[in-house]
């Protein structure tokens, strides 16, 4: 499965738009509950004048409100978005630390979003279960799990090493595009012919 992955996309990239590791933070707890592309709408005037954690506390909570309006729960988004840059300037030196437990302290920063940061930033090989990959991981019979986290420790246990880096944007993209949640594409998709789903739509 993951070799099909690689050779149709060697290097997959996510879809959110940012511009340094603090930007990419604050990208990834936007984008909870949001599409990526209404994210990108908002954050690109946002980063323009904010592109760092001492610039977003400088604009405060109402301002930065102003900005994210257009995404679901920008209030309180807006609210843990300056919080987390006021703990970044305070604790780390404004600086996004390649630590799980300290950036899962940040406001409004779980264990997902940690994932995300952490494999796009710092390059270690994680999972971060969303929506798709929740999916993918039931529906092929990759890694079947009733939770989250059960899905992610499965995951984790059975992709090969050498594609761990990459398996996240893969199985995110390939759930975003081709194995949809109301109608899957199976005659497109690359690994139909592993997929354990017994509904499979290959007309």
């Amino acid at each position: 499965m993951f070799a099909r992955f690689e050779a149709r996309e060697p290097e997959p990239k996510g879809e959110l738009e940012y511009v340094n590791v603090f930007t990419m933070l604050v990208a990834v707890v936007l984008s909870a509950q949001a599409t990526d592309s209404g994210v990108n709408k908002a954050t690109r005037a946002l980063f323009a004048v904010a592109d760092t954690p001492a610039r977003m506390l400088a604009l405060g909570e109402d301002t930065v409100r102003d900005y994210i309006k257009t995404i679901g729960l920008f209030r309180t988004k807006a609210k843990n978005v300056v919080a987390l840059s006021k703990m970044l300037v305070e604790l780390h030196g404004g600086e996004v630390p390649d630590d799980r437990a300290a950036m899962e302290a940040l406001p409004g920063v779980g264990r997902k979003t940690a994932n995300v940061v952490l494999n796009m930033a710092f390059g270690h090989p994680t999972i971060a279960v969303d929506t798709h990959i929740f999916r993918i991981g039931n529906r092929t019979g990759l890694a079947p799990g009733k939770t989250v986290d059960a899905v992610e420790k499965e995951l984790n246990r059975i992709i090969p090493a050498k594609y761990m880096l990459h398996a996240h944007h893969w199985l995110i993209l390939h759930g975003r595009y081709v194995c949809k949640a109301r109608k899957p594409d199976c005659a497109v998709c690359i690994i139909n012919d592993l997929c354990r789903f017994p509904d499979k739509t290959l007309a």
